[in-house]
């Protein structure tokens, strides 16, 4: 899968030590998981490698280079009660993605990168709807997804712990033009 020199890669084992490396990386932390939560190898093992089939793993590259992670799973009763879906018979998949090498950050990679992983979600999965839930300051992401078709639909308060608190999140949701 390819656009604008973006390739997506199922995650492999050895994916395991780049993944470490931008995982205690504090400008990624900053943005994924809290620079109070820097990973180890056991926690990536345990996070990426769990043997979950419902989540589809990709390591992002771009020219050759890896550069990131996504991931994408259909979301569970627990999401759907705290996103209020319960009563939808629709198909709804989450997503959650990083760059991990910041030198990549603001050049429009993560546009591609959302673009290209929401046509593979309709189009592998049948999704109706796919949502993202970032943190309110995190205006970088918001734009990029918004810029994708996403739209705030919800103020989730304090709904992700992050640097010591509990931060606001948006429920961001793309609707999929069934016609």
């Amino acid at each position: 899968m390819k656009t604008h020199s973006i390739e997506l890669r199922k995650l492999i084992e050895e994916d395991k030590y780049r993944l470490l490396k931008w995982l205690t990386d504090p400008q990624v932390l900053q943005f994924y998981e809290g620079r109070d939560n820097p990973f180890t190898l056991f926690k990536v093992e345990a996070s990426f490698f769990d043997g979950n089939l419902e989540e589809t793993r990709y390591i992002v590259i771009r020219e050759d280079t890896p550069i990131g992670y996504i991931q994408y799973y259909p979301i569970g009763e627990d999401e759907r009660k705290i996103y209020e879906y319960s009563d939808s018979q629709d198909v709804i998949f989450g997503m959650d993605q990083f760059i991990g090498e910041p030198e990549y950050w603001d050049k429009g990679i993560g546009t591609d990168l959302v673009n290209l992983t929401i046509e593979r979600i309709i189009i592998e999965k049948q999704a109706s709807r796919i949502v993202l839930d970032p943190q309110t300051w995190n205006e970088r992401a918001i734009r990029c997804y918004e810029k994708c078709g996403f739209q705030k639909v919800k103020l989730l308060p304090e709904h992700e712990w992050h640097e010591g608190e509990y931060r606001d999140c948006w429920l961001m949701e793309y609707v999929v033009d069934i016609q």
